[in-house]
């Protein structure tokens, strides 16, 4: 039993504490940081890894925490066609490993714990990707379940499979089920993984019974561990179990480096261009808080080499003005912020673009994120949004105006237009950090799928 001073002491400690320590949920903020698929497809080894994360440190002060080693990482044969010529790698009990000829530190049953240690000294967050389910390979050869009596067969659902990836079966809704799931979850917090992106899961198919046992394993596993689910489109019908069980869930099919793309069906999403993202974030932005984002999928920003995971190697398609609007609706609509590009090729505007602090500020800060609709006529044909950031002396409301279209365009817009009372107000060009000037009106020309973010005070 607790005495009278013991108790008053726990309690002086408990309010001392900062609020956001005692209640900030995991990823409290939209997670910011890098993930090799764009740049690297299948193929990253840990040579290439290791590289792009010391860029990443690099910039790390700007807000980028999360290196991620996307899909393939247990492929010895990552550019075979099918399941069988790329070759997993699984351990004595059915779960996929690192290949050591491409990640030699994992060398001697290691796995991902030396490579991992390595990121967090470095003051970063480690992360991995995986498809939901349990390797065919592992099914084949009935694999014991680690920490359990249970075997692979007793866990996979034969009848289910990934569309787009001939890897897995499915893992069943039962106690076997979820021993697989806590083995694997088990193992990568041995590894310190901090971020787990599962495939094949938040839509074609959704998989809700898998989702959750995977939560039930992050939770058992004694780590926190940041949930991130793909592919999207996510339906707005399932949010709630994901909003629990999830902090991230892609709310598109894959974005990739182009302002629209022409599909042979209305139905068909992949690819995605930048433009279709003013729809689905606006859709989703109600949901938009701390431990649950919507993820506008990630910023194919700069050299998309060596192996992109679609396309030829190449520059980003997207102009300087689109890079520059994916990246301001991205930020003020607070989507999770992941760098697709090879960080090692850099050039200097790219790296100016991803290192402004203010943009990124806002993206970690905002609150009450929301396109403004219906627009006024001085606005027509403009998207735009509005969010409040609290600064250190007075709260800012910052205004994104976005151009869609194939023209520039040229405003005059009163803050009637905003929706605030007419008046002189502190105005100041985020992009351009200038200092904050009084205005009674703001006047900008934007160029064709550009955009433009103001921060905007009462004097």
């Amino acid at each position: 039993m607790l005495t009278h001073m013991r108790l008053t002491t726990l309690i002086a400690l408990l309010v001392l504490l900062p609020a956001g320590a005692r209640t900030a949920p995991l990823a409290a903020t939209p997670p910011m940081g890098w993930n090799s698929w764009d740049a690297y497809g299948l193929t990253i080894d840990e040579r290439e890894f290791r590289a792009n994360v010391t860029v990443l440190a690099e910039i790390a002060n700007a807000g980028w925490r999360y290196a991620v080693i996307d899909e393939g990482w247990y492929m010895r044969n990552p550019l075979g066609d099918n399941l069988a010529t790329r070759d997993y790698l699984l351990d004595g009990f059915g779960r996929t490993v690192p290949v050591p000829a491409r990640f030699p530190s994992a060398a001697g049953g290691a796995g991902f714990k030396p490579l991992g240690d390595w990121v967090h000294a470095r003051g970063l967050k480690f992360g991995i990707h995986i498809v939901r389910g349990i390797p065919k390979q592992a099914v084949q050869e009935n694999a014991p379940i680690a920490g359990s009596s249970f075997r692979a067969t007793d866990a996979a659902d034969t009848a289910d499979t990934c569309g787009w990836d001939d890897g897995n079966f499915g893992v069943r809704d039962s106690a076997a089920g979820q021993a697989y799931y806590d083995s694997l979850l088990a193992l990568y917090a041995g590894w310190g993984v901090d971020f787990l992106k599962v495939d094949c899961i938040a839509d074609h198919p959704y998989k809700p019974s898998e989702i959750r046992q995977i939560a039930r394993a992050i939770a058992s596993s004694g780590r926190p561990i940041v949930l991130s689910l793909s592919p999207g489109p996510a339906q707005l019908a399932n949010v709630a179990q994901m909003a629990s069980q999830a902090q991230m869930w892609r709310i598109s099919d894959d974005v990739w480096d182009g302002w629209s793309f022409s599909h042979a069906r209305p139905e068909e999403t992949f690819p995605n261009g930048v433009s279709a993202a003013f729809d689905t974030l606006a859709q989703w932005a109600a949901y938009a808080k701390p431990g649950n984002w919507p993820d506008a999928d990630m910023l194919p920003i700069g050299e998309l080499a060596p192996h992109p995971g679609w396309g030829e190697a190449r520059t980003s398609r997207l102009t300087p003005e689109e890079r520059r609007t994916q990246l301001t609706l991205w930020a003020i609509a607070r989507s999770p912020l992941i760098l697709g590009a090879n960080l090692t090729r850099l050039d200097a505007a790219t790296r100016a673009l991803i290192s402004h602090h203010a943009v990124l500020e806002l993206n970690q800060k905002a609150t009450s994120s929301h396109e403004l609709t219906p627009l006024p006529p001085a606005l027509a044909g403009l998207r735009v949004w509005t969010a409040e950031v609290a600064g250190s002396r007075r709260l800012w409301r910052c205004f994104a105006f976005f151009n869609p279209g194939d023209q520039p365009a040229t405003l005059r817009i009163s803050w009637q237009d905003l929706g605030l009372a007419n008046g002189r107000y502190r105005v100041g060009d985020l992009w351009a950090e200038s200092p904050a000037r009084l205005a009674t009106d703001l006047e900008l020309t934007l160029p064709a799928h550009g955009s433009a973010i103001y921060r905007v005070a009462a004097r």
